[in-house]
Order: structure tokens, then C-alpha cells, then sequence
């Protein structure tokens, strides 16, 4: 595993652009895009890139981690939207090359399976941007979920919801379920990226880094891959070695 720690939020943001667009370079590349605070402003690097520096996603596609159930598409809280208005619209990844679970389908449970499905037939993800939550969630994947868990409809905790609500105009607003890539599914992606920035984030990084691998700390499973980059500022990073790590640094 290999941890960055940078001093401001633009540093991890670069740093995180750094390794997507090695990735993007080197060729077609299968992208897994998370949304939420955390990976923002490394799309908005990486949209600076597209737009001065000729970084080009037109061989690209992606897959999005998660979805709300019972939003559609339209509604602007939606990942399907969200992620179009943070990144894709800005870049030349085509619209039609970023899919997503459907929040609004009849029967959830067949959605999860189909798009399982869709990741595996499509050769699985090259590398995944993913986020931590206060409570150690990944994708929507909460405490007590199976480490070897595939994409499925979840029940998104209080502490989530509460989390969310600042997107929403009431924490009633905030959907209660959502289809989720499982924790066995992401550990499938080849490289996993995991983006963390804040003092709310430092207890669960730390747990997820250096605590048992346990349901009980989603992001554990972590421990479990072979090729982890995790970036975080030094707030987040605070639980981490102690002094041995200092910003800016690789461990």
C-alpha cells in the first residue's frame, strides 16, 4: 500500500490526477468515478488538464460506484447527474461511455445484479477513485456489510444520511437505500485510489489503514488488495504512524 500525505488540498488533488491521468495516457482505460466532497477537486484538475494541457478521455469509460435508490436521473442529487455536472460534461469522455445503476428501476435487486454484471463483462475497472466515510463506508457499502459482498441494494445508515444531507434540502430529503458496488466487486478493480481530506476522516482512515480488517470498518478490505494508493491531507492523516509520515511524503 502506499500512502501520500500533502500538506493542502491542491496537493492531493494533483496527486490524485497524477495517477488517473497515468492511467488515461497509457492508453483505453476503464474508469470506477466516485462522487461525493472528497474526489471533486481532483476533477476539477483533471478538467484543467483536458482543457490546457490536452488530456484527452475519448478512449476512456467509466463506471460509477453508487446510486440512491428511488432518485431518477433527472433529479439533480442523482449520481447519474451529479457526476456529469462535477466531471464528464467538462472532458471528452463520451456521456454514453459512463454507466451507472438506475435509482429508479422497477425491481432494485435485478438493477444491482445487471450492472454487476455490465462491470464484469466490460473487463473490470482499471482504476477506482474511491472516498471514506465518517463511519468507515466505501461506495455505500456500511459497517457489517460482507467483505466479499457484490453490487446491491443497500440501507444507508443515519450517521450517511446525515452525512448526505447537506446536499439535499432536508435530512428527510435524503434517500434511505441505494445500489452499491459491493466490497467484493471493488476489490476487483486493478488499482484502487482512495481520497481522503478533513478531520472527520482521520478516525476511519486509521481504522481502515492500521485497525483489523472487519465488516465493521468497510474500508478495511483495503488491506486485502494488492495495489492501494491511498492520498490524504494531513487532518485526515493525523492517526496515521504517528511522526513517521510527514507531509508531502510517501510511506
Amino acid at each position: 500500500m502506499e500512502i501520500r500525505i500533502e500538506r493542502q488540498l491542491s496537493g492531493v488533488a494533483v496527486s490524485v490526477a497524477d495517477v488517473i491521468e497515468g492511467y488515461v495516457r497509457s492508453g483505453a482505460v476503464t474508469l470506477g468515478l466516485a462522487t461525493g466532497s472528497s474526489p471533486i477537486p481532483a476533477y476539477r484538475e483533471l478538467i484543467r488538464r483536458h482543457r490546457e494541457e490536452d488530456l484527452s478521455f475519448a478512449r476512456a469509460r467509466a463506471f460509477l460506484l453508487d446510486e440512491y435508490v428511488g432518485l431518477p436521473r433527472s433529479h439533480p442529487q442523482s449520481y447519474y447527474s451529479v457526476i456529469r455536472s462535477d466531471f464528464v460534461s467538462h472532458v471528452d469522455l463520451a456521456d454514453s461511455a459512463v454507466q451507472s445503476p438506475s435509482g429508479d428501476a422497477v425491481d432494485a435487486a435485478a438493477e444491482a445484479a445487471r450492472y454487476d454484471a455490465a462491470i464484469h463483462a466490460a473487463g473490470g475497472v482499471d482504476v477506482q477513485i474511491l472516498g471514506i466515510g465518517s463511519n468507515g463506508h466505501i461506495g455505500f457499502n456500511e459497517p457489517g456489510e460482507p467483505l466479499d459482498s457484490r453490487t446491491h441494494v443497500g440501507v444507508l445508515a443515519e450517521r450517511t444520511r446525515q452525512d448526505n444531507a447537506r446536499f439535499f434540502g432536508s435530512l428527510e430529503e435524503v434517500p434511505s437505500q441505494c445500489i452499491t458496488q459491493g466490497l467484493g466487486t471493488i476489490r476487483e478493480a486493478h488499482h484502487l485510489v482512495l481520497v481522503a481530506t478533513g478531520a472527520r476522516k482521520a478516525d476511519a482512515l486509521a481504522a481502515a489503514l492500521h485497525g483489523e480488517v472487519t465488516p465493521d470498518c468497510p474500508a478495511s478490505v483495503l488491506q486485502l488488495h494488492a495495489n492501494v494508493t491511498v492520498i490524504a491531507d494531513e487532518a485526515a492523516a493525523a492517526g496515521l504512524y504517528g511522526a513517521e509520515i510527514r507531509a508531502g511524503q510517501t510511506a
